[in-house]
């Protein structure tokens, strides 16, 4: 009688299987690609526009926080994130190729794993691009705008603390948001709705805040809801957040991972 698969294979060799597999999907089609460089352009390109767009004359006080500010394109980037993950596994429902996909990686778990992994890493490092070069934009920028550490404005290098936090904390934000994304399509397996869904959930909550005018609820808005991990980003005015940055993206990291054990747990019991 011959073993169960799942005797046969075991999960370590199926994993290494499930992600060659997916790393190929990946390298051979042309989407991921060109999101992936959309997501470095265009985060470099709002963080540099936001800094041309703001000065701190000689004379007057200006309460910026400037890594703050050169990160500001992580707030566009991390809808092409989203994007990307939902199309990632979205694509194979809207062809069909899904069945072909479970048959040949029966196990789900490992397969959606393989597919977090595959598409995480790579948001990672363009992540990375995209951080360094808002940072150089704002090195840049910045200094001929009245942003200067000999006005106490905090350095954007590196080596200052804080700013290494604000520059890690982001690129590890974006991959929570591909890890989001990667559960929410999961859970849904449609593009546009998972898309419409991803994006609600990271803008429909900033843009609340600025209408609840109840201390308590736009308290509670900012500290439990995904827009939290963005404060990872502060190196200026800890005191005067809702929650700490590491908190902050602790509660994203929630989301994210309960997100992503929704999808696998539909994944596992619906056909595909």
């Amino acid at each position: 009688m011959n073993a169960a698969p799942a005797a046969r294979y075991p999960i370590w060799t199926g994993g290494r299987d499930a992600l060659r597999a997916e790393w190929t999907k990946l390298c051979t089609v042309p989407g991921p690609g060109w999101l992936l460089g959309a997501v470095v352009g265009l985060t470099v390109a709002v963080s540099a526009a936001a800094d041309a767009a703001t000065r701190c004359p000689v004379g007057m006080t200006c309460s910026v926080d400037t890594v703050r500010l050169s990160l500001t394109g992580i707030q566009l980037g991390q809808a092409v994130v989203a994007i990307l993950a939902v199309l990632v596994i979205c694509n194979e429902y809207s062809t069909g190729m899904i069945r072909v996909t479970l048959a040949a990686m029966p196990r789900r778990p490992v397969l959606l794993a393989a597919k977090v992994s595959t598409t995480a890493g790579p948001v990672l490092v363009a992540g990375a691009f995209a951080v360094l070069g808002s940072l150089v934009a704002g090195l840049l920028i910045l200094p001929g705008h009245g942003f200067t550490a000999a006005r106490g404005f905090a350095e954007l290098s590196l080596t200052h603390g804080p700013t290494l936090r604000a520059a890690v904390g982001s690129v590890l934000y974006l991959g929570l948001i591909a890890v989001l994304g990667t559960g929410i399509a999961a859970m849904i397996r449609d593009s546009a709705s998972s898309i419409g869904l991803a994006l609600a959930v990271l803008y429909v909550f900033p843009i609340l805040t600025a209408f609840v005018g109840n201390e308590t609820w736009h308290d509670r808005i900012e500290r439990y809801t995904p827009m939290a991990g963005l404060n990872i980003q502060a190196t200026t005015g800890l005191r005067a957040l809702a929650i700490g940055p590491w908190g902050g993206l602790g509660v994203l990291a929630v989301w994210a991972l309960t997100a992503l054990l929704a999808g696998g747990l539909l994944l596992r019991l619906r056909d595909a």
